[in-house]
């Protein structure tokens, strides 16, 4: 959203699409999700991400065959307890840059792994949604955690694409 403040406190839902769509995370069977070694690296960092930064909570989130969608809480407190005042010399990254980090840091590990250099893994830019309220999130939970059961129908499943 135009002049949105994406540093400040707030729920997000994001979904990160692998380069062209491309099933590099794992598959779907019976409905669960089976990570490939790539997507168990994607998993680790974005778990790393809900690590790093200690003004951010990683919500309810799903790995899928070509993408991730996962709700991003920023806080306006640290992990530890201690309260945090917003100022304007505030170091926290926007939702932006640290989706940024999380692309990163997972795509140079994944290169490692394929022994190859800056190789694209991860589509540019990404899709954000702002959860105004507690009913929007526990839509957006339920969506995510029912994600797997309608692979078949997903937009982005390349294979449902391909038929007529």
């Amino acid at each position: 959203m135009k002049n949105y403040d994406y540093s400040q406190g707030g729920a997000y839902f994001v979904t990160i699409c692998t380069f062209n769509k491309e099933c590099l995370l794992g598959n779907i069977l019976d409905a669960k999700v089976q990570l490939s070694e790539i997507g168990k690296v994607v998993a680790d960092y974005w778990r790393w991400l809900g690590q790093q930064y200690d003004y951010i909570y990683l919500d309810e989130w799903i790995l899928m065959p070509n993408h991730l969608h996962g709700i991003i809480v920023i806080t306006g407190q640290c992990k530890g307890g201690a309260r945090t005042a917003p100022t304007k010399g505030d170091k926290r990254k926007p939702l932006g840059r640290l989706i940024g980090a999380f692309k990163t840091v997972s795509a140079k590990r994944i290169n490692d792994m394929r022994k190859s250099v800056a190789a694209p893994v991860w589509q540019r830019n990404y899709y954000e949604h702002i959860i105004r309220n507690e009913m929007k999130l526990n839509s957006i939970r339920e969506y995510i955690v029912n994600n797997p059961f309608k692979w078949d129908e997903d937009e982005e499943n390349p294979v449902r694409q391909n038929k007529p």
